[in-house]
């Protein structure tokens, strides 16, 4: 006769499923938890190594925005690298608290979080020109066109700025402004990881 087995606790952290790890720089291989939330979907590992060989030249010293954050991976590990100063954001009461302790706990000066939402935040506030920004939204919301429409129209963007996407369609189809040159693209999965490079307009 079958037995039932004791169900796990629900937040068990100790068996990697909630945590991340910074894989570079000053907090290179410290391991962080994060909070069993709707949507929270750490970019992997594997990803994210491609991703920072791929800026390797670009973060040290840079101003990172981080509009859509959930668990901090590419943030937290843009500012282990080197950013200058970083700002994200997340709709998620639960993520931004997570997230605040991590940069407590790690010690960091230079990073900030609020809770906010990404385009009511972008269409609002005063705009900084940011060197580098991620955007991983949520998915099936149609949303990062008219995010990356306003970080170019409302000049949030700096001349050269490299912007990093996840979406579950291709880049050619995503509809991203016109002066933005996509410079590498992978898939994993059915998820499309794009860098693209933000070029000054040029007058015609």
């Amino acid at each position: 006769m079958a037995t039932s087995r004791p169900k796990k606790p629900v937040h068990n952290v100790h068996n990697g499923v909630n945590q991340l790890r910074i894989i570079g720089g000053e907090w290179r291989s410290r391991k962080l938890s994060f909070p069993d939330a709707p949507g929270l979907r750490p970019t992997p590992d594997r990803v994210r190594e491609t991703l920072f060989n791929w800026l390797a030249p670009y973060v040290a010293g840079a101003k990172v925005l981080d509009p859509f954050a959930g668990s901090g991976a590419l943030f937290l590990e843009a500012l282990s690298r080197g950013a200058a100063m970083g700002q994200a954001l997340d709709a998620s009461n639960i993520a931004v608290s997570s997230l605040k302790e991590h940069l407590g706990t790690l010690r960091c000066t230079t990073g900030q979080v609020q809770t906010a939402d990404a385009l009511r935040y972008l269409e609002t506030q005063p705009a900084v020109a940011y060197d580098l920004v991620f955007l991983d939204p949520p998915f099936n919301q149609n949303l990062l066109p008219t995010v990356c429409t306003l970080l170019e129209e409302r000049q949030w963007l700096a001349d050269d700025a490299w912007v990093y996407t996840e979406s579950e369609t291709a880049p050619s189809t995503l509809g991203l402004p016109a002066n933005w040159r996509l410079h590498r693209e992978q898939k994993s999965g059915r998820v499309y990881y794009s860098l693209w490079q933000r070029m000054a307009e040029i007058a015609g």
